[in-house]
């Protein structure tokens, strides 16, 4: 199994490549219901944000998937996947708190988006010991990689998100 999956990510590089460049095409189409997009609304909370339901979203598809993790990685890989997934969410909230502050809304999305990265190493760890499968994997990893982007859109553009005039303290 791992050389076929080794073989199989190596492909999947270029296909990432392809991913990125049509997701911002893609951001306006219909939703397809892995990964929920809205169309442009007020956003008055964080749980408003699109990056926060689907990084919820993913955290608990991850809660899930790491029950069937072996009694063994229980304080181990298991926690760890639980709290990075979980940070993802938490630091996008606080993130939305800091929104007076650039420096401070930026770094709380790089921390979320740091989070959203180790989640995936964990995923990988757990898809190479055989603890779920490729295609779980593929679905949650490929969950991620879209989160990453918006919080990157986000951290490149704070000016759309910034309130109160602070945008450079």
């Amino acid at each position: 199994m791992p050389v076929e999956w080794v073989n199989r990510r190596a492909g999947e590089s270029a296909k990432r490549r392809t991913r990125v460049e049509t997701d911002e095409k893609k951001q306006h189409q219909k939703p397809n219901g892995r990964i929920r997009e809205t169309a442009k609304k007020r956003v008055r909370h964080f749980r408003d944000l699109d990056v926060y339901q689907n990084a919820l979203e993913t955290a608990l598809r991850v809660y899930e998937l790491s029950k069937k993790f072996p009694d063994g990685e229980r304080y181990a890989l298991t926690d760890q996947i639980r709290r990075s997934s979980r940070s993802v969410c938490a630091n996008i909230a606080e993130a939305w708190r800091k929104r007076r502050y650039t420096a401070a809304f930026i770094s709380k999305l790089s921390d979320s988006e740091s989070e959203a990265a180790e989640t995936q190493v964990h995923m990988e760890f757990a898809v190479r010991h055989g603890y779920i499968g490729d295609a779980e994997f593929q679905a949650i990893d490929d969950a991620y990689e879209h989160i990453l982007g918006q919080l990157v859109r986000m951290i490149d553009h704070p000016e759309k998100w910034v309130i109160g005039g602070r945008m450079n303290t």
